[in-house]
């Protein structure tokens, strides 16, 4: 089961969710759904962004790299915790956990810059109408959007870089049910405050810069919102920002209570179920908070669908 040469072992065991036979097959059946439901949802955003020419937009922009981070997040999660179910198989090489951990953290990082980075163009838009072309461009866009997924996987691949250092000598029983940062720190058989030293800078760095740049953009839109002398144009201008504050309130949220104190929320057995909230709920809701809650969205969306179904009626006569 475990090799231990050069300090390593050779597989970790994922202890996921041990319950009843039937509950898990309730489980498999609920998160299945969920991870079908959310690889269509953010696939029809990213696909209906590209082919609606009045969407081609910084905001929709940067809402496509959302959908698409979601995709790949989910990903990186969930196929694994789906097999847990299936085959009863809890195992993981130490490679894979490493793999697995370092895109988790890259996509955890890239996704809080760039809800950053939509709040920053939504405070543009706002408060900053007549000079937001100019200040948003899609070169612009463009450089905001690199910077996001840059930061995030380099953040990821400094911290990977000394927990991987880390001597692992058993146990090997990861009380989770992916590889994540705080129970490999709890299993390591060396010194791990440099580990923990840099994954709290880090996390600082990556999770609370972004939410001050999310609060203080916010702040202004609130404040430029409420000097609208009409109810009409208060709620059109909130209501271009408030599918993207939802989905700030519901990620940031969840992520505060793990991703920030690892060691502290590990102790609590509660982790696992804030870990599911935010690997794999949020990028359920994701899309569904931006169709329904923004029309032009939902508008697209639907347009694509009644042409799809147009043609299909078309090829079948």
């Amino acid at each position: 089961m475990r090799n231990f040469s050069g300090g390593h072992i050779a597989e970790f065991v994922l202890v996921g969710f041990p319950t009843s036979p039937p509950l898990q097959l309730l489980l498999f059946a609920l998160f299945l759904a969920i991870y079908l439901l959310t690889l269509l949802g953010n696939a029809l955003i990213i696909s209906t962004i590209w082919l609606t020419p009045n969407l081609h937009r910084p905001m929709y922009f940067f809402l496509g790299h959302l959908s698409f981070l979601e995709l790949w997040y989910i990903n990186v999660t969930v196929p694994r915790f789906l097999g847990e179910f299936l085959t009863q198989e809890h195992r993981v090489s130490y490679v894979g956990c490493m793999t697995q951990l370092y895109f988790f953290i890259a996509l955890a990082c890239t996704e809080c810059v760039l809800l950053a980075v939509m709040a920053y163009d939504r405070y543009l838009a706002i408060c900053e109408p007549l000079r937001y072309s100019s200040l948003m461009s899609f070169s612009v866009a463009t450089r905001l959007a690199a910077s996001s997924w840059g930061s995030g996987f380099f953040s990821s691949m400094m911290k990977l870089l000394f927990i991987s250092r880390l001597s692992y000598c058993g146990p090997n029983i990861i009380n989770h049910f992916f590889c994540d940062i705080s129970p490999l720190l709890n299993l390591t058989c060396s010194d791990k405050e440099q580990a923990e030293l840099v994954d709290f800078l880090l996390a600082l760095v990556m999770i609370l810069l972004p939410l001050l740049v999310v609060v203080s953009s916010y702040a202004s839109i609130i404040a430029a919102i409420l000097r609208i002398p009409t109810a009409q144009g208060r709620h059109k201008a909130f209501s271009t920002c408030a599918s993207h504050l939802a989905v700030v309130v519901i990620y940031y949220t969840s992520t505060l209570f793990t991703y920030a104190r690892p060691q502290a929320m590990y102790t609590f057995n509660h982790n696992k179920i804030i870990s599911v909230l935010y690997t794999i709920i949020v990028p359920f809701l994701n899309p569904a908070i931006y169709c329904l809650r923004n029309k032009e969205v939902k508008d697209a969306l639907r347009k694509a669908v009644l042409h799809r179904c147009h043609s299909s009626g078309d090829i079948q006569d």
